[in-house]
């Protein structure tokens, strides 16, 4: 992929994404549609899915929506508003208080665990979680099931999304967006700090210039996937010995102080700011800050993944993220939203849409990925029970949780 790098005019600080799918996710239906090739279908449980908790849903007295996102993964204008949200609450009377409170899919996972849990209300109507989180919630009875009558424009759902392991009516989860994991840098800053512009190899994030000026994911299968694929080892069908071989030239690059930080969707400001140079980041958010900003898929291949929204258990207003996911199914809303976060878009017509709405973004790889782009990124394997335990468990060690 080359560094495209200019987002639409006005376009603020963007957003991240994360991680890849459990089971056969939408970001690896994606890849097989285009030409990459297909994940592992193990599944990532054995344990049956429990039946999520509910309650009456208030939607038809209670006109607001509770909505849990990712940073900077809204359109948002010059004057701090968010166009597409507003428009929504014109044309419905619903209300929604929209936070970008998800850094990290285990983070945000353990804030509310105890509530899903117990079974209580989270007070949220929407979380928007990867593939591979969002089948865990799904297993453990913490998503609800929706009406797909209410939400008619579901049909315009890219055909290669349309049936994933973890959700096969999609009836649970609809894809947010999709991106993939590899290198950002600030071009200008690597000059100055190396005498080049660009970056990509996973090598050249450990030049001894950059040392200190480099940040990686907290999300585990984008940080350390990135890294096993420049090792020459597949994220999508790897050893445990090829986790390891990946986890100690972290290890090694960690305690020489040439990584800075190991952080969620917050790696941004420390790019913006100019405390790092390069990082293992994700598409949209380094592409949509624009120039002196790139993204680029390593030469040894990134990962993809796909965010979704889903409706938690006990949710109080069902009726009313319905009618969300419905709005944001319309192709033309589609397409603002794409123009705004730079991410792979799920909405079948959305290019169309995006004819009349900016042309300049008709071909932009980020939001209409190219066969050669997604035949060099991966989908990080579905995982067990017990892999995903010693997998994290080592992360978390290697991090210094």
């Amino acid at each position: 992929m080359t560094g495209l790098s200019t987002p639409r005019a006005g376009v603020p600080l963007p957003r991240r994404r994360i991680l890849q799918a459990g089971g056969i996710g939408a970001a690896a239906m994606v890849a097989s549609a285009c030409g990459a090739r297909p994940p592992s279908t193990a599944s990532s449980s054995s344990t049956e899915e429990i039946p999520a908790r509910t309650q009456p849903d208030q939607s038809a007295t209670s006109k607001e929506l509770n909505i849990s996102n990712w940073v900077s993964y809204i359109d948002v204008d010059d004057d701090g508003n968010r166009p597409t949200v507003e428009a929504f609450t014109e044309a419905t009377g619903i209300a929604v208080n929209y936070q970008e409170d998800v850094n990290d899919n285990a983070e945000f996972d353990a804030k509310v665990r105890p509530q899903l849990e117990a079974g209580q209300d989270i007070d949220r109507d929407i979380v928007v979680l990867t593939d591979w989180k969002a089948a865990e919630w799904i297993r453990r009875g913490f998503a609800q099931k929706f009406d797909r009558a209410w939400v008619p424009n579901a049909r315009n759902l890219l055909p290669s999304l349309q049936a994933v392991a973890f959700d096969p009516e999609r009836d649970q989860t609809l894809p947010w967006q999709s991106g993939y994991a590899g290198l950002g840098f600030n071009a200008d800053l690597l000059e100055e700090l190396t005498g080049k512009r660009e970056i990509r190899t996973v090598a050249e994030l450990w030049d001894p210039q950059l040392r200190g000026r480099v940040t990686i994911l907290s999300e585990m299968r984008d940080s350390v996937g990135v890294v096993m694929l420049s090792q020459g080892n597949d994220p999508a069908d790897f050893t445990e010995e090829d986790f390891n071989a990946a986890i100690a030239e972290l290890q090694e690059q960690i305690d020489s102080g040439q990584i800075r930080q190991v952080s969620g969707n917050d790696y941004l400001t420390a790019l913006e700011q100019g405390n790092v140079a390069a990082v293992i980041g994700w598409s949209g958010d380094v592409a949509a800050l624009g120039e002196p900003y790139q993204f680029v898929i390593p030469e040894s291949g990134g990962t993809l993944w796909t965010d979704n929204m889903l409706v938690p258990a006990m949710a109080r207003h069902r009726n009313n993220a319905e009618r969300w996911m419905d709005w944001y199914y319309d192709p033309k809303i589609a397409a603002e939203l794409a123009a705004w976060v730079q991410y792979i878009c799920p909405v079948e017509g959305a290019r169309e849409a995006m004819q009349q709405l900016d042309p300049s973004l008709v071909d932009n790889p980020f939001i209409f990925p190219t066969e050669a782009d997604l035949a060099n990124v991966t989908v990080f394997k579905a995982l067990t029970s017990s892999e995903q335990a010693t997998y994290d468990q080592a992360f978390q060690t290697l991090i210094g949780n």
